[in-house]
This record gives C-alpha cells, sequence and structure tokens, in this order.
C-alpha cells in the first residue's frame, strides 16, 4: 500500500474518544501528520486532562499505523489540546478546580477529597489540594504536614505563600494558619479574610488539578467561596443514611443556585465488609440512598466506597489509602477518580466548542 497523509489522517480520525463518545476526527484533535525517511509522525492534541485517556489513545494509533504502514517506523506525539482559562481572575494557572462537598459532616467528605487529590497524583496530574474547613481542618493530619508552616516568596512585589508539599502534592490549609483554639472563635469578616488568603495569596504554580475540600453545610461561607472561585465542577459526598442524603439534596439546590456543574456523588461509608466473611456486606448506615439520588437528579454515582477500618488508620496516620499500596478500597477511590476525570473531560470539551483550534495536516 502507498502511504500518504490522507490515508493515515483518513484512519486514525476513526478513533474514538471513549469519554467523550466522538472520533478524532469529530473531535478535530489530529494536528499534524509528518511522512519523510520511512517514518510517521503523528500529533494528537486531547481535551485535557490527558492522562487516563493518553495510553488508550496511543495504543490506537500505534494498533493503526501498525496494520496500514508496518514498514514505518512510528512516532506519537500526544499534547493537549489549547484551553483558555485567561478569562478567571484568580487562579490562573490551574487548569481544573474541583469542590468536594458535603451537606452535612461526618460523612468523610475529607477523607475522600484526599484520596482523589492522591489517585490523580498517582496518575501524573499536578495537584493541589486547599482545605478550606475551619472549624475541622483535616488535610495536614491525612497528609501528615500538621507541624509544616508556608513558605514566602515576593511576586510582583506581592509576597505569597508557598503551599506545604508531601507526595508531590500541594497542600494549603486552615489549619496550617492558625491554631485550633483560635479557629473555635473565628467569625464573619475575619472568616472571610482567611478563606481570601486561601485562594488569593497562595502561589500555587501551574497544576493540572486543584481540589477544594469545601466546608460542610449549605450556608453563607459555601455560597461565598462557590461564587468567588472559578469552578470546573464539584463532587458531593453522602453517606446511604437518610439524614445525609436529606443534606445532600440541599448541596445540590446550592451548586445550582451558584451556576457549578455536578460531576457526580460518592456514597462513602456505603457496607462493612468483615476480613475474615469477605463475601458478607453489611449495609450499617442503609443501603442504595447514593443510587436514588443521583438517579432522581440526573447525577452520576461515582462510586461506593466500604467503611474500612484501615482508611481511617491512613488518613490518621498521614497517608491516604490510595497512596499506601493496593487494597480494594484503593482502587474503589481510583475508579471513582477516574469516573470524575471523564466527567470533567465532557465539561471541558463542551467549554472548548467556544474556542477556536488551529489544524493543519
Amino acid at each position: 500500500m502507498n502511504i500518504n497523509k490522507d490515508i493515515v489522517f483518513a484512519e486514525i480520525a476513526k478513533i474514538v474518544d471513549i469519554d467523550l463518545e466522538k472520533t478524532l476526527g469529530e473531535l478535530n484533535a489530529i494536528e499534524k501528520i509528518v511522512i519523510a525517511n520511512n517514518a510517521i509522525q503523528v500529533y494528537v492534541n486531547l481535551i485535557q486532562p490527558i492522562q487516563w485517556i493518553y495510553p488508550e489513545i496511543k495504543k490506537e494509533i500505534k494498533s493503526v499505523l501498525e496494520r496500514i504502514a508496518p514498514d514505518y517506523k512510528q512516532e506519537i506525539f500526544i499534547g493537549e489540546a489549547e484551553f483558555d482559562v485567561s478569562k478567571r481572575n484568580i487562579l490562573k494557572n490551574i487548569k481544573n478546580i474541583i469542590a468536594v462537598a458535603s451537606g452535612k459532616g461526618g460523612v468523610g467528605k475529607s477523607a475522600i477529597s484526599s484520596n482523589i487529590a492522591s489517585a490523580l497524583s498517582l496518575a501524573g496530574a499536578k495537584v493541589g489540594i486547599l482545605d478550606g474547613d475551619v472549624y475541622g481542618p483535616s488535610q495536614p493530619t491525612m497528609f501528615g504536614v500538621a507541624k509544616e508552616q508556608y513558605g514566602m516568596i515576593e511576586k510582583n512585589g506581592v509576597v505569597m505563600a508557598v503551599p506545604v508539599e508531601n507526595y508531590g502534592i500541594k497542600i494549603a490549609s486552615m489549619g496550617l494558619v492558625m491554631n485550633r483554639d483560635e479557629a473555635a472563635i473565628v467569625r464573619g469578616p475575619m472568616l472571610a479574610g482567611y478563606f481570601a488568603m486561601l485562594f488569593e495569596q497562595i502561589e500555587w504554580g501551574d497544576l493540572d488539578f486543584l481540589i477544594f475540600d469545601l466546608p460542610p453545610g449549605t450556608g453563607d461561607i459555601q455560597l461565598t467561596l462557590t461564587q468567588k472561585i472559578p469552578l470546573t465542577g464539584a463532587v458531593v459526598v453522602t453517606t446511604p443514611q437518610e439524614i445525609a442524603l436529606a443534606d445532600v439534596r440541599r448541596s445540590i439546590a446550592m451548586f445550582n443556585r451558584v451556576n457549578v456543574d455536578l460531576l457526580g456523588i460518592v456514597e462513602n461509608m456505603s457496607y462493612f465488609v468483615p476480613e475474615d466473611m469477605p463475601d458478607k456486606k453489611y449495609y450499617i448506615f442503609g443501603k442504595g440512598g447514593g443510587a436514588e439520588i443521583a438517579e432522581n437528579y440526573g447525577i452520576n454515582l461515582l462510586g461506593e466506597v466500604p467503611l474500612n477500618i484501615s482508611m481511617r488508620e491512613n488518613n490518621d496516620g498521614g497517608k491516604p489509602i490510595v497512596l499506601a499500596g493496593n487494597s480494594n478500597q484503593a482502587e474503589i477511590l481510583k475508579e471513582i477518580t477516574a469516573k470524575m476525570v471523564s466527567e470533567v473531560r465532557k465539561k471541558n470539551y463542551k467549554t472548548s466548542l467556544t474556542q477556536d483550534l488551529e489544524i493543519s495536516i
């Protein structure tokens, strides 16, 4: 077969991006094809974030080239399609800002946040986590940095704080700004000032994701934060019990009110599996509540996380369970993160439709 750019383009254009359910041709993802010196170079730009879809798309392109041009050397270059965040007034170097919220406390929102951030980092993304829970900051403990302090730099004549870092994840928290006794008496303007510092006076650098661990509830603080911060979307954490589900409904209403897309629901503490009886499941807090809410509101159920002492031990010990090695719970949390990323890519694709992408062959 005589190989030329048109043939290669036509075959690669048939490859499907499984998140977006569209071909690379429909997505205008093929930037350039070069054939020279018995080698084929393929340049593809995918909707970000690409860390999860990258291996599959590269494998498919490789398979196509081996089929239509087996005697040619292959060079495959996959990058991110241009994505404009310049319209933001703050956090301009962060591609995706994800709020993790809960209508009530005690459902494990911070534990889910820390493990989502960890799973994102394990996949190769540049990640930060912002702990905005003034009355119960947990991320310094969960990442083992409770005794650390912010560094300081000067940028454009302004003094900025540098996040603490562990496991390759940047961490900023109310718990690193004030002590516990102080947190208990902070109110009104002082509280608003502390929050403003977290997202206006911290030098995060370039990030693929900033996970924002919101305070529990749906009051003025949460509304103010979601209005001020340019969120990509939100994840709501609940348990199966009815009292938690009632608060989830209020969280969904809050995000709808401020026009923030819901990426999905995570049901935590869904069931308990005894170590000596791995075939048994005990639904201690009820069953199916997260799935029911997801169906009623047309939102994805990202996953159900079992109740497990290992997760609590790792959170208290300063290393989220996703980072602690392979376990059933870690795999569930990684799957939840992958589903969330898929939703983020769908949202970013819709946004990209208003942007001009230059294609050359």
